[in-house]
This record gives structure tokens, C-alpha cells and sequence, in this order.
């Protein structure tokens, strides 16, 4: 037994010399190796499938990660770069990046293209979504993406970035001058002015909004030097230019907030047909009542009257005819306003706005011949001018001569819009029918044209149209310069009430005026005063 004991004691000896020289050995090794070296200490390196590298790659892209992205490619370099020159050019809120049918490529395949979606956030409820592809290809060390621009958008290339445009505060319509009538907002386009051309702004936001599908902001590719070289998503609108004159709309519109009456301005350049200004009062309502609505015109219809007399060559403006203060015609009286001339020249007879007279004179004239003057001077035409509805008037054949009567001093069913006499009076001023334009980069379509009449009527109208404001109704606005024009009182309803007017030009700018149920044309006449001293002759 002690032998055993003996024995056993040796063997331990002998393991735990064993084993304390194996831990010597050890340590004497460990000292000799470097300490952290890099070959001992690296994680392997990752192996990704094909499904892996891609799902990996649009992760990182989801995640606005240019460089994990870009390590992920086969060109890490050139794909970080643009990756992050696009982030900083969209400034996305978010990016979504969706697969769809990612599937391994099949036995043997060294490539493939993985479908997926990209969905752009870039804030303030403004999104960009289309669909795109990435290669992958396989390496010795596993499969990465093959990195090409056109992953991201396929008209992407080397060299090239997006942005995103923001028209914000950036005009969307300039007037004739080139100031602000509408400024992109953050989906259409609002009044720079609200007070300018009220009853034009809704219309021409459309239109202007139209042309960028509601959306005040694109993406668009840029070259190396930020320059826009294509729009790839909306649209990037050069500002419209609007005929409008801001002097002339700013003039128009106080004038007609001076009268506490519904009141109404139109403005016309004769010799091209520009609406100049389209002006009503807070009185005159929220619709567009200046460019289509309809009313009696009164005595400035005589402009009519006296171009169907004048072409039927039987009376000229200095031949002399009788104004008396009452005439029955057929079973029509008609009187003047509380005044009798006796035996005047026409052109005295239009000046004083002579009922009578132009009555007796029209029922003498073919049934059809006031609405064939009237047609000559742009009362049928017919016109569809982008961003607004425009109506110029209706002047029906007479049925008998009571009818004819009533429409020689603009009652009965001749109606007319404050539009439509200023084009009656741009087209006396230009001697040519004229076609109204809002926009210099739209043009009007003309559904139904006129002709304007011969030269020697035309004349005749400008001497008696200027008759009335040297020696006529008119001459409180004389001092203004040259002014042409004819006043209008017109009756409504039971006879009790009227309306105002004053339709002429001077120089290359005609218009008219219309104030509602003012009880005469001298309101027009104030009204248009007011306007023609803050709007400059020349």
C-alpha cells in the first residue's frame, strides 16, 4: 500500500511538471507575437448573396447612408460621392426604398437585377415615387452592387445631380411691365396685390397653376455647375405675362372704390387689343360682373345708332335734324332728359344725347341695321381669352319699329357688358375690329369676329364722340385731354332707376365705366374723371 501511495505521488509530480512546462511554453510564445496584430484580430470578412447585398444596399439608401450605400457597391468611391450630392440636392424628409420579387439569381449566374420602388418624402406633403433597378454582380469576396448612377433615377448619369426647385415667393404672373401680379404660394399661385384686378386673379391662377400641376416646386437634373438641365418631375413654368398695366389697373380700381354705387371699369389698348385693366368695387360683388355681365347701355348705345345712320347715307354728322323734347314713334314716346334743341346738326344731337332725334332717325333704317352696327363694333363677337369668360353683348334684329325705337337709345332688349362697350370704343379709337388679349404668351381664340365699320363712319364717330366731352354731356372731362366718348343713362326695372355710363378713349386707351343704379351718367362721368386724372396721357 505504501508502494502505491509511493507511486501515485510521483505521477502527480511529473503531470504538474508536464503541465507547468506547457504553460512556460506558452507564455515564452505569446511574448514573441506582436501585441494587436491586425491579422490575428479582423473579423472575417462578410460574404453577402445576391438578395443580401441588395437588400443591404437599399437599407442603407432608405436610410440616407451615402457611405454604407456606397461600401456596398463595386465602386465605393464614385457611388458615395453622387449618393450624397442627391441627398443634399433633394433634401428628402424620408426615402422608401421597396422590393419587390427579390429572388437569388439561379444556379451559375453571376449577375442580376433586382427590382424596387423609390418613394421620396421631401416635406410639406410634397412626394416623388417611381419605379428603378439595381444589378448585382458577384465578386471573389461575394456579391455587391454594381454601382450606376441610373439606380437612382434612370436619367441620372456620372457627373450630374438632382434638386429639388422651389417657386415659393418666385413670380407666376408679370404684368405688361414686368411687377409681380401673382406669386407662387405652396400650391398655386396667390395676388402679390390683392386689391389688383380682383376679378381676374381667381382665373388667372389657374391658369398659371395649370401649367405646374397646382405644385409650387419640380425636381429637376442638374449638370456639374448646378445648372438645370432637365425637369424630371412637375414642371418648372417661366412667369406668364399678363397685358395688364399695373398704373392703369391701380387707377381704375380707385376710381371705382371712390363711389359708394356698384361700379365697374374696363380698359383697353386700341391698338392691340391688351385688356389694360379690369377693375369693380367691393359693391359690385365677387363675380366677374365687369367682363360678363349683362345691362341696358343706354344713350352710349348711340354710338351704334349713329353708325347704322351714318351707313345708310342719308344723314351726315352735320346734317341739320329737328330734337324735339318729346316724338311719338309708332306707339313709342320717347322723351330727352327735361331739354329740346330744336333743328341741330346730328353731331349736336349726339353730343346732347338726343332721344328723340336718333329715334326718329332709326325708324326710318332697315329692321336689322342696329344690330348690324352694333355687330360692326364688336357687340356680337365672340371671344375665348384664357383664365377668364367674357361676354360683349346682345343687340337682337327689331321686330317693329316700337322695338327699333327702344334699341336706338339703348332700352328695351339690347344688353350690354362694360366690356363690351370698351371694345366699341377701342374699335372707333383703332378704325380696326380689335381682338382682346390677356396674356402675351396665350393667345385669344376668336369664336366670332367683326369687321369694323368704313373709315369715312368711323371719322364721323370720332368728331361726335369728341363733340360730346368739348360741347356736350361730357364736358367735365375735358380737362383731362383729349378725350372722346358718350355719356349713358340707362333705365331699369319700373323706369325708377339707372345706370350710369361713360364708354370713349383717349389716345391708345378706351375703356368704360358703368355705375349702377346711380340715377344718371354723371356718376359714370365722375368716376371716369377720377380715373383718366391718375392715369398719365402719354
Amino acid at each position: 500500500m505504501a508502494e502505491d501511495r509511493t507511486r501515485a505521488r510521483k505521477r502527480l509530480v511529473i503531470v504538474a511538471a508536464v503541465v507547468l512546462m506547457v504553460v512556460i511554453t506558452a507564455l515564452g510564445v505569446l511574448q514573441l507575437l506582436p501585441a494587436d496584430d491586425p491579422a490575428e484580430t479582423a473579423a472575417p470578412p462578410v460574404h453577402y448573396s445576391a438578395t443580401e447585398a441588395a437588400d443591404h444596399f437599399l437599407d442603407a439608401f432608405g436610410s440616407r447612408d451615402a457611405a454604407a450605400a456606397g461600401a456596398l457597391t463595386d465602386d465605393p468611391a464614385a457611388a458615395t460621392a453622387q449618393l450624397d450630392e442627391v441627398f443634399r440636392g433633394l433634401r428628402p424628409t424620408a426615402v422608401v426604398a421597396t422590393r419587390t420579387d427579390l429572388a437569388e439569381p439561379a444556379a451559375g449566374a453571376h449577375t442580376a437585377d433586382e427590382p424596387f420602388t423609390l418613394s421620396w418624402d421631401l416635406g410639406a406633403g410634397r412626394g416623388w415615387e417611381y419605379p428603378s433597378a439595381l444589378r448585382v454582380v458577384e465578386k471573389d469576396a461575394g456579391w455587391v452592387v454594381d454601382w450606376q448612377p441610373g439606380l437612382v433615377h434612370p436619367r441620372l448619369t456620372a457627373g450630374h445631380g438632382l434638386v429639388m426647385g422651389d417657386l415659393a415667393g418666385k413670380p407666376a404672373v408679370r404684368d405688361r411691365a414686368g411687377a409681380p401680379l401673382l406669386t407662387w404660394a405652396a400650391d398655386e399661385p396667390k395676388a402679390a396685390d390683392p386689391k389688383l384686378a380682383p376679378v381676374l386673379l381667381g382665373g388667372m391662377a389657374r391658369v398659371a397653376g395649370g401649367r405646374t400641376d397646382a405644385a409650387a416646386w419640380y425636381v429637376a437634373l442638374v449638370d456639374a455647375a448646378g445648372k438645370e438641365v432637365a425637369v424630371l418631375h412637375g414642371t418648372r413654368p417661366k412667369p406668364l405675362t399678363a397685358t395688364l398695366s399695373r398704373p392703369v389697373q391701380q387707377a381704375a380700381q380707385r376710381a371705382v372704390d371712390s363711389t359708394p354705387y356698384a361700379a365697374m371699369i374696363v380698359a383697353v389698348q386700341p391698338s392691340t387689343g391688351d385688356l389694360l385693366a379690369v377693375a369693380q368695387n367691393t359693391a359690385a360683388g365677387p363675380a366677374p360682373v365687369a367682363l360678363s355681365g349683362q345691362f341696358p347701355p343706354g344713350s352710349t348705345f348711340k354710338i351704334a345708332t349713329a353708325t347704322a345712320i351714318l351707313e345708310a347715307g342719308r344723314t351726315g354728322i352735320d346734317t341739320v335734324v329737328p330734337c324735339p323734347g318729346v316724338a311719338t314713334v309708332g306707339r313709342r314716346t320717347v322723351r330727352n332728359a327735361n331739354f329740346e334743341l330744336g333743328d341741330v346738326p346730328l353731331r349736336t344731337a349726339f353730343a346732347q344725347s338726343c332721344n328723340t332725334t336718333f329715334a326718329v332717325q332709326a325708324a326710318g333704317l332697315a329692321p336689322d341695321a342696329l344690330a348690324r352696327a352694333a355687330s360692326r363694333l364688336g357687340l356680337a363677337a365672340d371671344f375665348d381669352i384664357p383664365g377668364i369668360t367674357t361676354e360683349t353683348g346682345d343687340v337682337p334684329r327689331s321686330a317693329d319699329t316700337t322695338q327699333q325705337v327702344e334699341s336706338s337709345i339703348g332700352q328695351g332688349r339690347v344688353q350690354v357688358s362694360c366690356f363690351g362697350m370698351a371694345l366699341v370704343a377701342a374699335t372707333v379709337a383703332a378704325g380696326h375690329a380689335t381682338t382682346p388679349r390677356l396674356w402675351r404668351d396665350l393667345r385669344t381664340t376668336v369664336r366670332s369676329g367683326y369687321q369694323a365699320p368704313p373709315s369715312s363712319v368711323v371719322g364721323g364717330l370720332r368728331t361726335m364722340m369728341r363733340d360730346v366731352v368739348t360741347s356736350g354731356r361730357g364736358t367735365a372731362l375735358a380737362r383731362y385731354g383729349d378725350v372722346h366718348g358718350k355719356t349713358g343713362t340707362a333705365q331699369v326695372g319700373d323706369g325708377t332707376q339707372a345706370h350710369g355710363w361713360f364708354a370713349g378713349y383717349r389716345g391708345d386707351l378706351a375703356f368704360a365705366t358703368l355705375v349702377l343704379d346711380s340715377g344718371a351718367s354723371s356718376a359714370a362721368v365722375t368716376v371716369t374723371g377720377t380715373f383718366l386724372g391718375a392715369v398719365s396721357s402719354r
